[in-house]
């Protein structure tokens, strides 16, 4: 999987579509997209079909933007099935810098983490699962 971009968006009318529009006029097809807000502050979780020009635009807007290796999980569709994995992160010292999720099936939710280190993250999940979690 791509990169996941983490945007720094006002928290106003337009902003999420002046971004969509920039992406789609250079080319850039959004391949998962996911935003949230509060206050004066949003953010859009993403990834794309290309990253470089991804960036390149991302910096031509003057966004602020964080990045990372994507880690994509299947997550027990349970109560506490997100905090098991964002805890197994944690205890390896990985820095989850975003999430998506990116499909469903029957008890399993698909989900993109964007990671500060991708090494650890996977290492992390091969542990537990030799260890017999999740």
């Amino acid at each position: 999987m791509q990169r996941q971009f983490v945007v720094q968006l006002d928290n106003r009318p337009g902003e999420l579509a002046h971004l969509a529009r920039a992406l789609g006029a250079r080319g850039v097809n959004l391949t998962h997209i996911s935003c949230a807000g509060t206050g004066s502050i949003a953010c859009a979780f993403m990834t794309t079909a290309d990253d470089d020009e991804t960036r390149s635009v991302l910096r031509g807007l003057g966004h602020d933007f964080l990045e990372g290796a994507t880690v994509v999980v299947d997550v027990i569709d349970q109560p506490g099935g997100l905090a098991d994995v964002a805890e197994r992160f944690a205890k390896a010292g990985v820095n989850i810098l975003g999430t998506l999720c990116v499909g469903r099936r029957e008890g399993i939710v698909e989900m993109a983490f964007a990671v500060d280190d991708e090494a650890k993250a996977r290492s992390a999940l091969v542990q537990a699962e030799l260890a017999g979690v999740g």
